[in-house]
């Protein structure tokens, strides 16, 4: 994470943000105010165990999924500046840098869709690594279940997840893999397609290494992206700041 501390610390030295006058309130969000009532109920949040952690600064929320959650409130340069030593700390750093970045109007899109919004977002993800990508051999690191479904129909894709409940699950032809399978599918693929959660357990950085392109997908890893110049897909992510 010491990569991200440099590079926000940069961004709020540049803009010259204040510190004391303004706080960051992080705040767990139930499955009903982050993702509505969509048609299925297969989605981590919807299981309980991961929550979105919600920070708002300035009038800008940013968000961040995570599986150690709880209420927080503290400065903007206290945040930063704190000890990321577990997933709790780390998703309010998470939350906190996409508040600020989406505050400054770096990014867009900080809060979860809602409702036909995942279902939204699969009818538009073929076409998005299609043209990029033409046909990639995908290691899906996250299991997304309507995104997986949608890639599994057109391209080779490998999927592992933390979740055990869903290690060995078959997801339209697709067997779900435990972390062990890792080193094994990051040099099967082609293109790396990871939740932003990846960001929160410190596991991106084995990502980003390993010189083929990725992906992240959804909002946590809005911010973080920004910051590290890589990719995102978030299309039907929806704007976090003042009065919206």
């Amino acid at each position: 994470m010491k990569e991200l501390r440099e590079q926000i610390l940069k961004v709020i030295y540049e803009h010259k943000l204040p510190d004391g006058i303004v706080r960051v309130r992080a705040k767990v969000l139930s499955p009903e105010e982050a993702i509505g009532n969509p048609e299925h109920n297969d989605y981590p949040i919807q299981k309980g165990r991961e929550r979105l952690m919600q920070a708002e600064y300035d009038g800008a929320q940013g968000v961040a999924f995570t599986d150690m959650f709880g209420n927080y409130e503290g400065s903007l340069y206290e945040i930063i500046n704190m000890e990321l030593n577990n997933n709790f700390r780390r998703a309010i750093f998470v939350a906190t840098i996409n508040a600020v970045l989406c505050r400054l109007g770096l990014i867009d899109k900080t809060g979860h869709c809602k409702d036909a919004g995942p279902v939204d977002c699969q009818k538009q993800v073929v076409e998005f690594i299609k043209q990029r990508f033409e046909n990639p051999k995908i290691f899906m690191i996250g299991l997304q279940p309507r995104l997986l479904e949608a890639l599994s129909d057109k391209f080779e894709i490998r999927v592992t997840d933390l979740d055990k409940s869903n290690i060995g699950k078959e997801i339209n032809r697709v067997i779900v893999e435990s972390l062990e399978t890792t080193e094994k599918n990051l040099k099967w693929c082609s293109l790396i397609f990871a939740t932003g959660s990846t960001f929160v357990n410190e596991t991106y950085q084995q990502l980003i290494t390993t010189g083929k392109p990725a992906i992240f997908y959804g909002v946590t890893g809005a911010g973080p992206v920004y910051l590290m110049n890589q990719k995102r897909y978030c299309p039907e992510g929806v704007q976090r700041k003042r009065g919206e």
